[in-house]
């Protein structure tokens, strides 16, 4: 594996937990969370969440502990440079891209576009 590949994207501690939290409710202690970027939402691209019991064969997989997050290549071209964080507000708890490509943001904190 590209170590500066692995190293462009991140994982927080703190988001990799909450994947091994919500991985373990449930009932798939193994599974990881996939995080893709698809075209479409309100500013271009948004990102997709999902429990996958395995990665692809050609995904990155970042680790922390029991937390695994896996990331497509075509996906990973839009995260270079990102980090995956679990935010906790008033306004409930969710998962966080800070993006440094993203020019600029929905409201809505899962849409964006590029430069």
């Amino acid at each position: 594996m590209d170590t500066n590949i692995s190293t462009a994207f991140r994982v927080t501690p703190r988001a990799a937990q909450q994947v091994a939290e919500i991985a373990a409710r449930e009932g798939k202690p193994n599974a990881g969370l996939r995080l893709a970027v698809d075209a479409g939402g309100c500013s271009g691209f948004q990102y997709k969440f999902g429990l996958e019991d395995a990665p692809a064969p050609d995904d990155l997989v970042v680790e922390h502990g029991p937390g695994r997050v896996f990331v497509d290549p075509v996906s990973l071209d839009l995260l270079a440079g990102a980090e995956l964080d679990w935010t906790e507000a008033l306004i409930g708890a969710h998962f966080a891209v800070k993006n440094p490509q993203a020019v600029s943001a929905c409201g809505c904190g899962t849409s964006f576009s590029v430069g």
